[in-house]
């Protein structure tokens, strides 16, 4: 579109007077506030809050009490890189309890390291090691859950 034509200097003039806006910026408030600034107290600098440790976990506790009554503890480590390693952890776990009677099965008691999946006996024998697996995880994918589970049950008992 085509600019629109300048009017003469003496109706500019005029109609400059007759529309008077004021047009605010952030340089011309701040302009106008410096002859009046107000001084602004600052705010208390944040305190840091203490740290709260909370226990690990409550299985870790019943751990130790029930160590001394001879039951076992089996600690399953799994990946969290994708849910097959949970699906089977969890397959595991509830398979071991519900076979053996005062049984305690922790699933992940420390960080777990990437690609793993290892079923083992606290401080002792490896059930299943599976370490460093590669996507898409074939190795895990074709171990039958039930028939790891039967043979743990024996090594145990």
């Amino acid at each position: 579109m085509a600019p629109t034509k300048r009017k003469s200097d003496a109706e500019a003039d005029t109609a400059s007077e007759t529309h008077k806006t004021t047009r605010v910026t952030r340089s011309s408030t701040r302009q106008a506030t410096q002859g009046t600034t107000k001084e602004v107290a600052e705010p208390a600098p944040k305190t840091k809050k203490a740290k709260v440790e909370k226990p690990k976990s409550k299985a870790k506790t019943t751990e130790a009490s029930e160590a001394g009554n001879g039951s076992k503890t089996i600690v399953i480590e799994h990946c969290k890189q994708c849910n097959q390693f949970k699906v089977r952890a969890v397959k595991v776990k509830l398979g071991l309890e519900n076979a053996i009677s005062g049984i305690t099965v922790l699933v992940n008691p420390e960080k777990p390291r990437r690609g793993c999946f290892e079923v083992r006996e606290e401080g002792g024998k490896k059930f299943v090691s599976l370490l460093d697996m590669k996507r898409p995880f074939a190795p895990m994918k074709a171990l039958d859950m039930d028939a790891v589970i039967s043979d743990i049950i024996d090594q145990i008992q």
